[in-house]
């Protein structure tokens, strides 16, 4: 018995050992895959929050310190990218390209040094998503900062053997001391304020006021302009600071703290962070590719979760649209959202990977309408209210975009009454929240906007003398809007109104030049205006006739009916042969006098400009004319030439995800051009496996077979195991998840994707 015994342990310890060298076996290989397509990291690790910083004229994006769409946002407060000193520490930044509201300034020497904001020289700066790190070389400061969604933790060491300060600095408000913390608030505008609530783990020796320039201990109370509170360390070596931030009261800023932050542990609070950030990038899992291709991708995903902000505080917010503070229901209030910029490619990205998120986004806009008391949709809602920037009404097509894929968490009668009312009620004036009136009137009766004759003088009120009527853009913009309310009219039935609405979204035909092909300014005797060279026509920003693009961009914006564009230039050859022009079309100047009237036009091929959203769904248009392997070559070649992961590795405004979005689809292998079409267009996949988690345990998947930098080209397709020879597919095939299958290879298969072209919209009725 005995020995049967030990001969029975024998076996088991060789039965174990066995099982131990398979797992070993199994999770060694997994771990070598891993390592071998590059995703060994967490997709956090892959973000680089300095591609883009500097670019040709305007600054593209700012290296921002946040979790996913949280009130929090930092970024070192500079003149530039290169600017060589900062001023202070951030606090935090209210609004995208805002400076921030509050600061702090850590300080160690004698009084007479100490100022409201002390301008730092500084070295070993790194920046990553959930983490601030810097040191003030000639103060001899190290600073560490982690971010939590609605409060902060900073760690200073101060080196020098002298005694240590901080300066908390309102640039426009009021801040007191009481007890161990500092409260109060700034003006982010007239009506609107940011609350601070600040505590320190080591109990100052002294408090007192800094007014010009002098410390007035005794004193707790300062406010005004630069109203500062100066708190004395003596020799203490390190002092960390948490503090909460609040759009309600500088009680919930204190109980916003209470609720995330703990303790004065940084490494603890960026860890969390780093979990929300792997949890939100993660939705988009990606194999193959370069390191730099994981890089771009990476970081454009994460340039789409600094907009729009969640303002909702233990179930309160904020709005600036009335100036209260409401209860929120159980759905967070989100505001500061560019929807001119972010309607294209964000929002509809939103809708695959967040689109709880993007429900509450939408119920946001129809709070908004209602609190406005017009009842008119926003369309640049920020902290402050809606600024009405830009020009068009394109919150329609987030509602009927999102409704169309399927989202269903929101009223779409109160959405339709609310976009109808901003469309037709508000002027379509560009940065204007005026009633309508005679601009107005004309376009309902003659289906365009008029354009000043050379020399003519404005005389309708409310057009900006710097914006003018751009009356190209709003006359295409607006018709694209009217189109997504005929979709949202045919979804609650209302035929007659469908109709009108899909009659109205042909107006861009009356702006149409047959002799030129090109969209062309009216005046308002319906003359097209002469002399207009497509190229420079329009003065600064060519908004006289168009907006910050020239003629040759907003030849194709007419998103929602590229079938008719088609039919209107001569078809399919006289179209891409267009296109064709586009990108080879030279400046026909010197770069200095091109970007010296169109600033905003940079990123050129020929005429086309990657730096501008109008500008985002034009690659994709071959793929409506018969040669979507154009689409696939230019996509690529954009993708190469202006998205790098570098300091100038974005061409133009990234506007908080507006231009990021169109890197991420285009880079996955397809893109919306129609938001409020349940389509998508085919481009070309730069990984080999793209996995898309849509939520609730559905995932779509690219797999592309051979992708690499110099395999570019679609040989063959398949979506969920049938063919597909067509460069679209619609939402329904993929919503509950699914497989696009692509070979890829060198050369181009131009007979692949000719079955038939993506969708436009119907026939204008009778």
């Amino acid at each position: 018995m005995e020995r049967l015994q030990k001969i029975g342990k024998f076996l088991f310890g060789i039965l174990v050992g066995v099982a131990l060298v398979l797992v070993f076996n199994k999770y060694y290989v997994k771990g070598k895959q891993a390592v071998a397509d590059g995703m060994e990291k967490g997709p956090v690790e892959y973000v680089n929050p300095y591609m883009g910083n500097i670019s040709h004229l305007l600054v593209p994006t700012y290296p921002t310190v946040h979790l996913p769409n949280s009130m929090m946002r930092v970024y070192p407060e500079r003149g530039d990218f290169t600017g060589d000193k900062l001023s202070g520490l951030p606090l935090i930044v209210t609004s995208h390209r805002g400076s921030s509201a509050f600061n702090l300034s850590p300080y160690q020497g004698t009084e007479n040094g100490l100022k409201p904001v002390i301008e730092y020289s500084y070295d070993q700066e790194k920046i990553v998503p959930y983490r601030y790190q810097v040191y003030l070389d000639d103060a001899n400061i190290d600073v560490d900062f982690a971010p939590s969604h609605q409060s902060a933790v900073y760690s200073l060491t101060f080196e020098k053997d002298a005694p240590a300060y901080l300066v908390f600095n309102s640039r426009n408000g009021e801040l007191k001391w009481e007890g161990n913390a500092v409260s109060g608030f700034q003006y982010v505008d007239k009506k609107t304020k940011v609350y601070l609530y600040a505590e320190t783990d080591k109990t100052p020796e002294k408090c007192g006021v800094l007014a010009d320039g002098t410390v007035k201990y005794g004193e707790s109370s300062a406010e005004g302009r630069n109203a500062a509170l100066v708190l004395s360390y003596g020799k203490q070596k390190e002092v960390g600071v948490r503090y909460g931030i609040s759009f309600i009261s500088a009680e919930q800023a204190k109980k916003n703290l209470a609720r995330e932050i703990a303790s004065y542990d940084v490494n603890a609070i960026a860890e969390i962070g780093r979990n929300d950030w792997n949890d939100a990038l993660g939705k988009i899992q990606v194999t193959g590719g370069t390191e730099n291709d994981k890089t771009v991708f990476y970081t454009s995903l994460y340039r789409c979760y600094e907009r729009p902000v969640n303002l909702s505080e233990d179930g309160k917010y904020y709005s600036a649209f009335d100036g209260k503070i409401h209860e929120d229901g159980g759905h967070s209030f989100y505001t500061d959202d560019w929807i001119w910029d972010t309607y294209r490619a964000t929002h509809p990205l939103r809708i695959l990977i967040d689109n709880e998120r993007e429900t509450d986004i939408i119920n946001s806009y129809l709070l908004m309408a209602q609190q406005m008391g017009t009842n008119w949709m926003p369309t640049f809602p920020e902290v402050t209210g809606d600024s009405r920037r830009m020009n068009s009404n394109h919150a329609v097509a987030t509602v009927i975009d999102a409704w169309r894929k399927g989202v269903r968490g929101f009223d779409l009668e109160k959405a339709y009454q609310a976009a109808k009312a901003g469309i037709e009620e508000k002027t379509l004036i560009p940065w204007s929240g005026a009633p309508s009136g005679w601009l107005d009137e004309f376009y309902r009766e003659h289906g365009y906007i008029p354009a000043l004759k050379p020399g003519e003088k404005e005389t309708v009120a409310n057009v900006s003398p710097w914006e003018k009527r751009q009356p190209v853009a709003v006359t295409l913009g607006t018709a694209y809007d009217q189109w997504c309310l005929s979709q949202i009219a045919a979804e609650l039935g209302k035929k007659d109104e469908a109709d009108y609405y899909l009659r109205q979204s042909y107006n861009y035909r009356n702006l149409f030049n047959p002799a030129t092909r090109f969209f062309h300014p009216k005046d308002k005797d319906g003359k097209f205006i002469e002399g207009v060279d497509y190229r420079y026509s329009g003065g600064l920003g060519a908004r006289d006739y168009y907006d910050e693009n020239n003629g040759y961009v907003y030849r194709w914006d007419v998103q929602h009916n590229i079938g008719d564009l088609v039919s209107l230039v001569g078809g399919n050859e006289a179209f891409t042969a267009d296109l064709d022009s586009m990108f080879d079309t030279p400046l026909g100047m010197s770069k200095w006098q091109f970007y010296s009237f169109l600033p905003d036009h940079t990123g050129n091929v020929g005429m086309f400009s990657m730096a501008n959203e109008p500008s985002l769904h034009i690659p994709y248009l071959y793929n409506y004319a018969g040669q979507p392997w154009k689409t696939q070559k230019r996509i690529r070649v954009l993708l190469d030439q202006w998205f790098r992961n570098d300091l100038m590795g974005v061409p133009g405004d990234e506007d908080g995800g507006g231009m990021s979005a169109f890197v991420v689809f285009s880079m996955m292998g397809f893109y919306p051009v129609t938001p409020g079409s349940p389509t998508y267009n085919v481009g070309s996949p730069v990984f080999t496996s793209v996995k898309i988690d849509l939520g609730n345990g559905n995932v779509f998947e690219i797999v592309a077979d051979g992708a690499s930098g110099k395999n570019k080209y679609i040989q063959s397709a398949s979506l969920n195991g049938a063919t597909l020879n067509q460069p679209w597919f619609d939402h329904s095939q993929i919503a509950s998840g699914g497989i696009l299958n692509v070979k890829m290879g060198p050369k181009a298969n131009k007979e692949w994707g000719l079955a038939t072209p993506p969708p436009s919209a119907a026939p204008m009725p009778e």
